[in-house]
């Protein structure tokens, strides 16, 4: 029985929020700091990848603090707002007052740490607010969830190229309008912040010794790997391959809105077959589609965008069914799902500072140059790191889910 109408709107919002600011970063801060400051490709994946190590030890604590002050939530969340505000707004709108690699570093330290806190909170007052939806409660959050999380990506990806034809310095619109978005976020969410029935905390060891939930994670950090991959090397790939410069906006909005759009009907398809073979359905039609792209050259615009169309959508599977497939357990074996949630926040984020960790330096030592003439061999590793690397990884994640018994796999 449902006890009172939860908040799917502020769902969707407040995804947006946190998703503007976690896979775009990956996508734009490299370039513009690149660009901008003349800083080496191998050095800021460097920092990206530092700060994911720590990480390691900060999203599992950060789980741990989202648990015990659960009491506290509305005030915690609203500190951590505005510390995720203010740190986009310092690393694209305010000029290094100290070294760009330090201000680089500085800032995301402190975005990176409010959008785990936040993201942890989010989806562990998810699973409560689910089970108040009925017996398909976690779909339907998850479709308003994830629905509003991609629409977030879309805007966020394409605004600083957008702002770029009437704004003479379009990240700082763009910075300015995150903090806009995040003061709505919080808002729309504001009434449903620890509301849910007071649980006992969940030790991580509980988590980890339960078989289904391990895998979980598992899968979680290996199916986030070729997003990771394709994110980092996303415009150098349009520039240097395509080169199809201004296409990078129209692109990035095919992909991800077709990612949005299809989420509806992969929550509906996996209510209706089950979550499973619905998912690796997906997982397949990724590698199927985007295995075209290391065919692609110079003018192959209209191909490619056909690839994002296609991988777009099948995006809408992974972010909409793996999250609700672990929602969903979690309500059975650890209802208070902050530890949960700082582990899979922790397998998810890793794999994009991974990425920029091993790709950026193999790139730049192939001699691969942004807004430059690149030799053949550059542009080659380029296509084998954007385009081959992800369809392995992707092969691997579908193994993974394969051999992973879910119970309850069906939404009903």
């Amino acid at each position: 029985m449902v006890k009172r109408s939860a908040p799917l709107a502020g769902y969707a919002v407040f995804a947006a929020m946190l998703s503007s600011a976690g896979l775009p970063i990956y996508i734009h801060a490299p370039k513009f700091y690149v660009d901008e400051y003349g800083l080496g490709l191998a050095a800021l994946g460097g920092i990206l990848f530092g700060l994911r190590l720590f990480d390691l030890v900060q999203d599992p604590a950060l789980g741990w603090l989202a648990r015990t002050t659960r009491a506290y939530r509305g005030g915690m969340v609203a500190g951590a707002v505005t510390i995720l505000a203010a740190s986009m707004y310092g690393l694209f709108a305010i000029a290094p007052p100290i070294a760009p690699m330090w201000w680089f570093a500085l800032t995301l330290i402190g975005l990176f740490s409010s959008f785990s806190f936040l993201t942890i909170c989010f989806y562990a007052e998810g699973v409560q607010t689910a089970e108040r939806l009925g017996t398909d409660g976690h779909w339907r959050l998850a479709t308003w969830r994830e629905t509003g999380g991609l629409l977030g990506v879309c805007l966020a990806s394409v605004a600083p190229i957008a702002l770029a034809s009437f704004l003479p310095n379009p990240f700082t619109g763009f910075a300015i309008g995150f903090v806009g978005l995040c003061a709505l976020a919080y808002v729309l969410m504001r009434p449903d912040w620890g509301q849910g029935a007071a649980t006992p905390p969940t030790p991580f060891g509980t988590i980890l010794r339960d078989q289904t939930a391990r895998r979980l994670l598992g899968i979680a950090l290996i199916n986030a790997a070729p997003v990771a991959v394709t994110s980092n090397l996303f415009l150098f790939y349009v520039e240097g391959v395509l080169q199809a410069l201004g296409w990078e906006g129209p692109l990035l909005l095919l992909f991800f809105l077709a990612a949005a759009l299809s989420a509806p009907f992969w929550t509906r398809a996996a209510t209706r077959f089950g979550a499973k073979p619905i998912l690796l359905f997906g997982m397949a039609l990724s590698i199927l589609a985007f295995a075209f792209t290391l065919a692609l050259g110079a003018g192959d615009v209209v191909a490619f965008a056909l690839i994002c169309l296609a991988s777009g959508m099948a995006l809408g599977a992974d972010l909409t069914i793996l999250p609700a497939i672990f929602s969903r357990h979690l309500s059975k074996i650890a209802p208070e799902a902050g530890a949960a949630f700082g582990l899979w926040s922790f397998a998810t984020k890793f794999t994009l500072a991974f990425a920029a960790v091993t790709l950026l330096p193999l790139l730049e030592a192939a001699g691969f140059e942004a807004a430059a003439t690149n030799p053949e061999a550059a542009l080659s590793r380029l296509v084998l790191l954007y385009a081959a690397v992800p369809c392995a990884l992707k092969l691997l994640s579908i193994t993974m889910l394969s051999i992973t018994p879910l119970p309850q796999e069906r939404a009903r």
